[in-house]
Order: structure tokens, then sequence, then C-alpha cells
């Protein structure tokens, strides 16, 4: 169960679409953006995930940072209690990761790292606090970490060219060992019942490693709005003991108005 919430963390914030342009545009997103997701295991209230961007300065550049948090709540903590902190530092003007943060407490299974990018030598030194040694790892260009992807994607990507089938790649780091590379594939549109109303939905299959976590390789469907925020609204995971279902709680913060289907 260890690796369970970061692979689930992957899931909720990567929200993917397709045809990359390779300058960069205006972002679909603002300081003082926050999202809270509501996630449930089976029956369970399980646990919150919040999302909370502001404006800042690293090392004189003008960065966003935003903080990832996720704490399960209730009876779920008698079961696998889950209090975990992201934070990452990511260019205003090349959406490019300068720093990452993961530090994670899952059913007793800790860490504390900090990455600092070095995009020029193509290298991320990883400090691991908890064991007190430092690693450099070589990255391939457009490297991104586990939150700043995210982001990247919401302004690099147009959904205008999306077609059944089409596929995504794109090279992750956020842990101390190496390049995670993850995968996922455009399914169509659909229309969900929300606590807000209906929202009119990208769906998307993203690729897992089964056997461990998940079922089958194709066990997680996740649902974007199919609007210009790009907002991650539902993921549900068929998971090797039970099934789990996040969903948007609350928002704040948006650069474009949120589309609410008519009736």
């Amino acid at each position: 169960m260890k690796k369970t919430a970061p692979f689930l963390l992957i899931l909720l914030l990567t929200s993917f679409s397709v045809q990359r342009d390779e300058t960069i545009i205006d972002p679909n997103f603002k300081g003082g953006e926050w999202f809270q997701f509501r996630i449930h295991y089976g029956i369970l209230n399980a646990s919150f995930a919040s999302l909370t961007l502001t404006e800042e300065k690293l090392d004189g550049r003008d960065v966003y940072h935003v903080v990832g948090q996720g704490k399960t709540t209730g009876i779920a903590n008698w079961f696998f209690k889950v209090d975990d902190n992201y934070e990452s530092y990511f260019g205003k003007e090349d959406m490019k990761p300068y720093r990452f943060i993961r530090q994670i407490d899952e059913g007793g299974y800790t860490k504390d790292l900090e990455i600092d990018f070095d995009h020029s030598e193509k290298e991320a030194v990883v400090t691991n606090n908890k064991k007190g040694t430092v690693k450099v790892i070589h990255t391939p260009s457009g490297i991104q970490d586990l939150l700043s992807a995210f982001y990247y994607l919401r302004s690099q990507y147009s959904a205008d060219d999306l077609y059944k089938g089409k596929e995504i790649e794109l090279d992750l780091l956020y842990d101390d060992d190496e390049t995670f590379k993850f995968k996922l594939r455009f399914l169509g549109r659909e229309t969900l019942n929300t606590k807000f109303g209906k929202i009119q939905c990208l769906k998307f299959r993203p690729y897992v490693q089964s056997g461990r976590v998940f079922k089958e390789e194709e066990s997680v469907t996740l649902w974007v709005s199919d609007d210009e925020n790009r907002v991650p609204v539902r993921i549900q995971a068929d998971l090797m003991i039970g099934s789990l279902k996040a969903d948007l709680n609350a928002f704040k913060g948006l650069k474009h108005q949120f589309k609410i289907v008519a009736d």
C-alpha cells in the first residue's frame, strides 16, 4: 500500500490533452488558484487532497509555488494513516521545475526528499533528508516533477485535435531513484453529474503498473473538465483490494469561468 498515494496523486494532478506547442502560451491558471478533492475508499470517506498555487521568487527567478497536501480522515486513519506534503517551484516563463519537495508519512512509511533541477546540465540533485544522502540523477529534456507536470500540460497542450486512442507520454521525477515514464490514452468525452452540476469532461485511461496496487494496467479512469481550466473532476480506480474514487469537492481562484452544462 505504500506506493498507492504517489500513483493516485499523479493521476489526480496530471490533466493531459494533446498537440504540443513548443512556445509557452498564456497560462490558463493564476496565483491564488485552489482545489480540494474528496477521496473515497469503498464506502469510507477516506481522505482529502488539496492544491494551492501562489506566485513567488526562488533564487531571484519568478516562479509559481504549488503545495499539494493529502490526509486521511476519520475511520480511514485506523486502517492506513496518510499525511503527505508535496511542493514544486516552477518557472513562470518556461514552466520548468526548479525545486520539488516530497514529505510523506503513509502508514508509517516515510520520506523527506528535496530535488533541485539543473536543466542546462540535464541532471537533478536529490537530497534525502531522512537518510542524510545526496544523489545526482541524469534527466531527459522536458523533465517535469509530479506537480509541475499538471500546470505545464494545462498551458502547453490543446484539446482541439483529440481523437479516441490518442496517447501521450511524459517523463517525471518525484523520487530518489530514476525518472518515471507516465502514459495515458484519450477515451472520448463524457458528461458527469457532480455536486456542482453537469460538467462536460475529457475522459482518459492512464496506464499503471498492475499487480501491487492496481488490478490491471488499465484499472484507472480520469475525467478532466473540457474547458479552458482543465480541472481534474473525477478519478476511479480498481485496486488489488477494493476500489477508490476521488471527486472535486471545492475550488476557487480559477482564471476562466468553470463551465456547467445546462439541463
